[in-house]
This record gives C-alpha cells, structure tokens and sequence, in this order.
C-alpha cells in the first residue's frame, strides 16, 4: 500500500506530480560548505579549469564571502559568490545549471544577489568575464556593469587556448 499524504493523494503520486511541475525556483542565502561537491560539480560545466570542493569550503567558511543559491526541487540549480571588502566587492562566479540557462533566472540570481550586497553597504562591485561570453555579458550590462578594463589571457579555455577577461564594475545605488 502506498503511504498517503492525504485520504486524495498517495504520496508517490505527489511526489510524481510535484517533479514533473516542479516547484517554483527560489534564492536563498549559502552557508553551508557541506553543498562544496555540488557546487563544485556544477561549475565544473560552464569553466574550462573548475574549482575543487576544498576551494568551495574554504570560500563558503570566510566571513566575506558572500553565497546565493538558486534552488529548485531540494537542489542547488546555481550560484554566485562574492567577496566583500569594506564597501567593495567582487563577484567570483556565477553558474547556472544547463537545463535552467536560457530562462532568465540568472537575472533573479544576480538581482538578488545585488541586493543583498546593497544591504550589506556595499557600494561597488567587481567581476571578470570572458569577452566571448556574450549572455553573461548582456546579463551584466543589464545589471549597470560597465568595461572599465581588460586582462589578455586571463582565462584557459577546453582547447588549451586564452581568453582575454574583460573586468567590469557597477556602482550600488
């Protein structure tokens, strides 16, 4: 017999229909450096060299940093870190699982994210992106990030090539 979530719905039937729905995609704050091999895991698809889980636990550990994540369905769907200084920070990363790329959730990741920085006192903040990423670019000027500089061969790409980084900043208002 299956257990029931109510006299209506057995349970696996929820559950069925909650994942095929699934639930809405949220943000929340990430303090829990026992996420690191997700996190991990989930860089490791949008970065030709990605971070370690050690790399992750280290970051999530130190009072600066600063973590979102997007979850859906119990899991971290993507993530931006950064690190705050005074009233300066600078983003490290931001990833989106590939099924969820394409949907506008980033916006919502960062705005979010910005936001919490803003709260935080924050005043301005920093990023490297590489020149050839076209929808993080578009993502960051839609967030007010402007060019203010550049870093040739920043960036190892899958092909042993380098990338140039473009670095950006945008004032908190």
């Amino acid at each position: 017999m299956s257990r029931m979530l109510s006299p209506f719905w057995p349970l696996d039937l929820w559950t069925a229909w909650w994942d095929a729905w699934g639930a809405e995609p949220y943000v929340a704050p990430l303090r829990d450096s026992g996420q690191a091999a997700a996190l991990s895991r989930l860089h490791a698809t949008a970065f030709a060299r990605p971070w370690d889980p050690h790399e992750f636990e280290r970051m999530l550990c130190e009072r600066s940093t600063e973590a979102h994540a997007l979850w859906r369905n119990g899991a971290i769907q993507g993530f931006v870190l950064s690190r705050r200084v005074a009233d300066e920070a600078e983003i490290l990363t931001l990833v989106l699982a590939p099924a969820m790329r394409g949907g506008g959730l980033s916006h919502r990741l960062l705005r979010e994210h910005l936001a919490h920085l803003a709260q935080a006192g924050v005043r301005s903040v920093h990023l490297e992106v590489d020149e050839g990423n076209m929808p993080a670019l578009k993502l960051y000027a839609r967030h007010g990030f402007a060019q203010v500089g550049e870093r040739t061969g920043y960036y190892a790409r899958k092909d042993g090539s380098r990338a140039t980084a473009l670095t950006m900043r945008a004032m908190m208002s």
